[in-house]
């Protein structure tokens, strides 16, 4: 598997199932993908059997159903695929009778935030947030109108002050996080509202916002600001490797494989008319994919396709 994000770790677990031999390819020094990496501490409530769960618990369940004798190999990038009789090889080290790919997004960066950073509160400006705990008793700005921001001005709140800062007066996440937003005696929404300026005041932030449409500007002190503004994501590298792309997505056929015979593709690095990017379908592609990839490598052989066959 290319991608250990939780489809890749899914798909990992459910191939060991079927008695496959796997390698667990990741580009990052940890597993579990942009959740664990961006945001441990998101409330999930879209995975099957769980009401909710934090992303870090999810990381560490699927990881704790990995076989002992999977080959996890982190900071792994897959530079090149060759194809050579029968078999792929990956990086001129690695070989593979079979390839899923569960890079999800792909590589990832912050949209940076828009304005000029004085060099003495850099430090101050972050994108992510791992520990909420150490922002305890401050005053924090949250800018974003999306999942990220409103689950992080939520988190934010038991220990911090926050102010939610969107350009809209509309956001763009669930819509019962809007409305505990909103209900948050511990959150100030601030909208519609852009960042015009950025300067320090005795070691804290102050921020200067211009409200939408009018020559209104107002200015804040906080001691955080926390860059919710999205992430740029990049499968475009894939193209390389000979498969073939649908809007920077890896188009697949129902049996998951991708325009490459043998490569199969599952999770949000996957295109096709309907999909919907949440994790849990991604699951079932992988269950899906890695049932194709048994018919693939044992065309003669009588499947167990679920656990549940008597």
């Amino acid at each position: 598997m290319v991608g250990a994000g939780p489809v890749g770790l899914f798909s990992a677990y459910f191939a060991h199932l079927h008695g496959l031999k796997v390698a667990l390819l990741e580009s990052l020094p940890e597993l579990g993908g942009q959740p664990a990496a961006l945001y441990p501490n998101k409330v999930i409530q879209d995975i099957p059997v769980f009401r909710d769960i934090k992303s870090f618990e999810l990381t560490e369940k699927l990881c704790s159903n990995l076989s002992d004798d999977t080959d996890i190999y982190r900071n792994y990038k897959v530079e090149n695929i060759i194809f050579d009789n029968s078999h792929f090889i990956i990086n001129d080290d690695l070989i593979s009778k079979t390839i899923l790919i569960t890079t999800g997004n792909g590589a990832f960066k912050p949209k940076a935030f828009p304005l000029a950073v004085p060099d003495n509160i850099e430090s101050k400006i972050s994108y992510f947030v791992k520990n909420p705990q150490d922002y305890q008793d401050k005053q924090v700005a949250v800018l974003g109108g999306g999942d990220s921001a409103l689950d992080w001005a939520l988190e934010l709140s038991q220990y911090a002050k926050v102010s939610l800062i969107h350009r809209r007066n509309q956001f763009r996440g669930l819509e019962s996080n809007v409305e505990k937003v909103k209900k948050n005696p511990k959150v100030s929404v601030l909208t519609p509202y852009l960042p015009a300026d950025l300067t320090e005041n005795s070691g804290r932030c102050e921020l200067s916002l211009k409200k939408v449409g009018t020559d209104e500007t107002n200015s804040f002190i906080f001691d955080n600001l926390i860059v919710a503004y999205g992430f740029r994501a990049n499968n475009r590298f894939i193209k390389k490797w000979g498969i073939e792309l649908e809007n920077d997505l890896i188009k697949v056929d129902r049996k998951m494989e991708t325009s490459v015979k043998g490569i199969f593709a599952a999770g949000d690095s996957v295109g096709y008319e309907g999909r919907v990017p949440i994790i849990g379908i991604g699951f079932g592609e992988a269950q899906i994919a890695i049932t194709s990839i048994m018919q693939t490598i044992f065309p003669d052989k009588q499947l167990t396709i679920h656990s549940t066959s008597i």
